[in-house]
């Protein structure tokens, strides 16, 4: 994939899991995929545990359709 859009709180396992377990893949060969945390956790302290856990961007919901499609475009190399 170009990308991975995904949120922190998710049922059974959560976004920090989802992320460790694709970076781990990347330290054994697997490919760089820009992870973006779509989540409702929008403290700043929030976006900082995203960043450090892997995630290229944090953003809180509620998004607008723009900002989300700008992100990703940006994320995954298609801005003009």
């Amino acid at each position: 994939p170009d990308g991975l859009l995904t949120d922190i709180n998710m049922p059974g396992e959560d976004g920090y899991a989802l992320i460790s377990r694709l970076r781990a893949m990347e330290a054994e060969g697997g490919s760089n995929i820009p992870v973006i945390a779509l989540t409702a956790l929008a403290r700043p302290e929030d976006g900082e545990q995203a960043i450090s856990a892997g995630f290229q961007l944090h953003l809180a919901k509620p998004v607008d359709t723009q900002s989300l499609a700008e992100a990703i475009a940006r994320l995954t190399g298609r801005t003009a």
